[in-house]
């Protein structure tokens, strides 16, 4: 049914005013991200690759020199009403909330109604980061905060069903919702580790500074300068919206319980927008930093995009290709998955957004397309190279492995790769060889990394972060 739907809708996508075509690659011609080297894929419809990936929208939007260049939609916003997207139909932006967020507090520096350095307690009154022993001689401040050094926890946030009560931010910050307590558990300014509980202290900081709520703060002092005029942080989304905004689904095709989850962390992971009105800001960030007139001062704009700690500046995530550096963030909310990026100087850019749980892939392979056509760098496919292993050389990754919190893992080689089985999940993976004791994820490329001491496996690392040790034969 879902796969039929998609077909039918993408015969007649809807296009927003723009100056360009869409690029006949976008639609007839999408490519994965990686392939091996030995199995070259044949370029596919748009439409085939969104019922891959189990997504019934996908809306994007392009900026070239500096202007929109075109916005289109192609599938189903909702699939049950069989109700067609467009380039106005409203998506979650997930945690690109976070960027547009950080600017409200740039607008509010230069106002001179906070330091970027300041105690955040000391901008906070209905509610404040418990102190502890991380906290005696470096504090939380919004920098650290937005650039995710502020060493606070709770990383993301799965929403709540529309229908089902839901905590306020201070509430939530206390733990009296479906996440952990928001508390600092390394000392500030020493790493970096990703924080939406972070941006959640900086949401309510900023409604105490400013005495208006976080949605209506956002419209008057960012969205609405911006020109996002159909975007907006309420949450849950206002019922005059709702006819023209997206549903969730899951990885499977199935709907979100409620269409979408509601978050109450409005900052993080609240805003409701389209690819066009993000272009929007990435435009007016671009113009901005050469110099020109606008919401914040050029200076200001150099701030926050001055790569700090794994690349992240104050809101955005900063990155450097061959041509220069650039700008941007992904997002994941339940349902729904985005990303955007623009180069600080060449006046370009693009927005893919859409309405379901494999869409960040199909995204990536979006922009990919979008990279060959336009000649942007960076959006190169990766190549991936097979060497041959008998089953004795394999013999030395068998075994089983634990990894802390999940469970355990067993190994086992045959026909040149190896099969991992995992405790907690029913599906079985296959790993290929690469290098030695390098491995990758044949459906989609994690890199699987083995610590061999004396000819035998003592450890995997999977992804760059999931160490698991070997407990067994």
């Amino acid at each position: 049914m879902l796969h039929h739907l998609l077909t039918l809708s993408l015969l007649s996508p809807i296009a927003a005013p723009g100056n360009e075509d869409v690029p006949e690659i976008v639609e007839t011609a999408i490519l994965p991200t990686w392939w091996i080297d030995t199995e070259p894929p044949e370029p596919q419809p748009l439409a085939a690759r969104m019922a891959h990936f189990h997504t019934p929208a996908v809306s994007v939007a392009v900026l070239l020199d500096g202007e929109l260049a075109w916005a289109r939609a192609w599938g189903v916003a909702e699939v049950e009403g069989k109700r067609a997207a467009d380039a106005n139909t409203l998506f979650q932006a997930a945690s690109i909330s976070k960027p547009v967020a950080a600017m409200a507090a740039m607008v509010l520096m230069e106002e001179g109604e906070l330091g970027l350095d300041e105690d955040i307690n000391t901008l906070l009154d209905s509610w404040q980061v418990p102190d502890n022993e991380f906290t005696r001689t470096e504090k939380v401040t919004i920098r650290r905060i937005v650039n995710h050094t502020a060493g606070l926890t709770v990383w993301g946030f799965p929403g709540y069903d529309p229908g089902g009560e839901r905590p306020s931010a201070v509430e939530l910050l206390d733990g009296k919702g479906n996440t952990d307590p928001v508390r600092v558990f390394r000392t500030p300014g020493m790493d970096w580790q990703y924080s939406g509980g972070g941006y959640t202290v900086l949401q309510v900081a900023l409604e105490d500074i400013s005495g208006l709520d976080f949605a209506t703060l956002m419209k008057t002092r960012v969205l609405t300068p911006l020109g996002m005029t159909r975007s907006t942080y309420a949450q849950p989304l206002p019922a005059t919206l709702r006819g023209n905004a997206a549903f969730g689904y899951d990885g499977g095709g199935q709907v979100v319980a409620g269409g979408a989850h509601v978050y109450p962390e409005q900052a993080a992971a609240g805003l409701w927008t389209t690819p066009s009105e993000l272009v929007k800001y990435l435009a007016a960030v671009q113009r901005m930093a050469g110099g020109a007139e606008g919401l914040l001062q050029p200076e200001t704009v150099e701030l926050m995009l001055t790569p700090g700690k794994n690349g992240h500046g104050l809101g955005p995530i900063l990155s450097r290709e061959a041509d220069g550096p650039r700008f941007g963030h992904g997002g994941s909310n339940q349902g729904f998955r985005c990303n955007m990026f623009a180069s600080i100087a060449g006046g370009y850019g693009a927005v893919v957004m859409t309405n379901g749980d494999g869409g960040f892939t199909l995204g990536q392979e979006v922009f990919q397309a979008l990279a060959k056509h336009y000649g942007w760098p960076g959006f190169e496919p990766q190549i991936k190279r097979v060497v041959e292993m008998d089953d004795a050389a394999l013999a030395v990754y068998a075994g089983t492995y634990e990894l802390e919190g999940y469970g355990k893992l067993e190994v086992e080689p045959g026909n040149g790769e190896l099969r991992i089985s995992m405790s907690w999940e029913d599906e079985v993976d296959r790993v290929l060889p690469e290098a030695e004791h390098v491995f990758f994820d044949a459906d989609d490329r994690t890199p699987v990394v083995f610590d061999v001491v004396e000819g035998r496996a003592v450890a995997l690392t999977a992804g760059g972060r999931f160490r698991a040790e070997r407990v067994g034969d």
